[in-house]
């Protein structure tokens, strides 16, 4: 089960009941299943309290990805800072919608067993990504 909760943030998500649809197809094109996923949203600073208790990293990032995946059962947490969403947005010059969609997809991904790590794991990822999206598009 995908549960969506919110942290240090008034952010309201409106798609719950497509981007379940929409995870669950990504899953199974992976071949998983989806097991128990929580969608964090969350401020800035929430994120950076996350990555230095759990992480010891002192920075923000947009997502991190906790695995507690079982065979290929997808179940994990996915913190999403909504202010680096936002900001990245503007930076890509995409939608709030499309860049939020990207970093969820993308903490799925870690989930099943992508990395990101090098320059050819980001290749992999990236296209990934903009396949699952094409995907969400085709199901909404």
């Amino acid at each position: 089960m995908i549960r969506f909760f919110k942290e240090d943030t008034g952010f309201e998500f409106k798609s719950k009941t497509l981007c379940r649809k929409w995870l669950k197809a990504v899953a199974e094109s992976e071949v998983c299943k989806i097991g128990d996923i929580s969608v964090i949203f969350c401020s800035d600073n929430y994120i950076l309290d996350v990555n230095l208790k759990y992480l010891q990293h002192d920075y923000y990032t947009d997502i991190i990805t906790f695995d507690y995946c079982s065979g290929n059962t997808l179940s994990g947490d996915l913190f999403i800072s909504v202010d680096s969403v936002r900001e990245n947005a503007h930076f890509y010059g995409t939608e709030f919608k499309n860049e939020l969609n990207r970093v969820i997809v993308h903490g799925v991904l870690h989930l099943i067993g992508y990395d990101d790590h090098t320059d050819e794991d980001i290749k992999v990822m990236r296209s990934k990504e903009d396949y699952y999206l094409d995907l969400l598009n085709k199901i909404s």
